[in-house]
């Protein structure tokens, strides 16, 4: 428990001036919070590195934090949960968003756990608070990559594949 805590705050430190892209410009740290809490509570997942990970998923991807400080703060085998699920950022979104689907089925499990509730709570900001400026054009769109990265990733967890069809099925058809 005080691992997990340790690492929340660390997220939290790493993410204080950052904000989501919806109307509300939430918090950025309630995304991470959120990836942890869907693990822990609706799939049951105890395996502490694996909400280790979930809680600092974007810190090398969205702030300064390298994969060395995440090692030396929470050991290697997080920080290389973290680094599977980060995009490199030198590369242009097209590029990203291809790699993430043709990396998605040969990552590690425990990386696929992480990556699979990324999805999850994304599919469900999308359809609850989508970013500004977002169509439904571009809404249907995330939606639709979202599924090719996670069918990739099924075989890992059959409940939490339950949770992303489920949500999955709120895929905007209408403005």
């Amino acid at each position: 428990m005080k691992n997990l805590i340790r690492a929340i705050a660390f997220a939290a430190k790493k993410h204080r001036n950052q904000r989501r892209k919806d109307h509300e410009a939430s918090p950025y740290i309630n995304h991470p919070i959120a990836l942890a809490d869907l693990l822990a509570n609706e799939a049951s997942v105890e395996d502490e590195r694996v909400l280790m990970a979930a809680v600092l998923h974007d810190t090398v991807e969205d702030t300064e934090t390298t994969g060395q400080e995440l090692a030396r703060e929470f050991g290697k085998e997080v920080a290389d949960i973290v680094l599977e699920v980060t995009d490199d950022k030198s590369l242009g979104k097209a590029e990203r968003k291809r790699l993430q689907i043709e990396h998605a089925p040969h990552i590690s499990r425990r990386a696929k756990l992480v990556k699979l509730a990324d999805k999850i709570c994304n599919l469900r900001d999308v359809a609850a608070s989508p970013p500004a400026g977002w169509d439904l054009a571009r809404r249907q769109g995330y939606f639709d990559w979202a599924k090719a990265v996670v069918d990739g990733l099924r075989g890992v967890h059959p409940g939490l594949e339950h949770i992303f069809d489920e949500a999955y099925k709120s895929r905007p058809t209408t403005d």
